[in-house]
C-alpha cells in the first residue's frame, strides 16, 4: 500500500520562488520533483543563487524537463563549471508523469515551477504546479478578492 503524501512539502531552505506564478495562473495540483544537477549547480543553489521567474516545464519522451531556469555559474568553479540555462531533468514517478501528460495534452494546462528549495535531507527539490492560465478579467477578480480578504481581516482585528 502506498504511503500518503503530506499536503505541504518539507521546505527547509527556499532558494528561489516564482511569486508571479500564483497571480498569472490558477494552481490546481502541486508536485514535488527532484532535479538532476551537476556539482557546481548544487553549490550555486546552496549559495542562494537561482531564478525560476521565466521558466516552465514540459513533458518530452516520457520525461519532464525544466526549461529556462537560471542557475548562474558558481563563482569558485573552474573550467568544469555548468551552463546556466541548460534544460534540467525532473525526477517524478511514472504515475505522476502520466497524470501531467494527460492534463497538458487534454485540458490545455501548463506546468509551472513555483519554488526551488532544499528539503530536510539536504536534497534540492522543485515544487511543480499543474496550472491553468488566467485571463485579464480573472486577474482583476483575483486582486479584488485578495484586497477584500485583507480588509476584512483588518476590520475583524480592529473591532473583534
Amino acid at each position: 500500500m502506498a504511503r500518503p503524501k503530506p499536503e505541504t512539502f518539507d521546505k527547509q531552505k527556499t532558494v528561489a520562488e516564482n511569486r508571479r506564478a500564483r497571480f498569472d495562473y490558477q494552481v490546481d495540483d502541486k508536485f514535488e520533483a527532484g532535479i538532476v544537477l551537476q556539482g557546481t549547480e548544487v553549490k550555486a543553489l546552496r549559495a542562494g543563487e537561482a531564478s525560476i521567474a521565466e521558466s516552465y516545464a514540459e513533458v518530452r519522451d516520457g520525461q519532464v524537463w525544466l526549461i529556462n531556469a537560471n542557475i548562474p555559474e558558481y563563482s569558485h568553479g573552474n573550467r568544469l563549471n555548468h551552463e546556466p540555462k541548460r534544460p534540467r531533468k525532473l525526477l517524478l514517478n511514472e504515475r505522476e508523469i502520466a497524470k501531467l501528460t494527460g492534463a497538458v495534452e487534454r485540458k490545455g494546462m501548463t506546468l509551472v515551477p513555483l519554488s526551488v528549495y532544499f528539503n530536510g535531507k539536504g536534497r534540492a527539490k522543485l515544487e511543480l504546479a499543474l496550472a491553468k492560465g488566467r485571463q485579464a478579467q480573472d486577474k482583476r477578480e483575483y486582486v479584488k478578492d485578495r484586497d477584500w480578504k485583507r480588509d476584512k481581516a483588518r476590520l475583524l482585528r480592529e473591532k473583534g
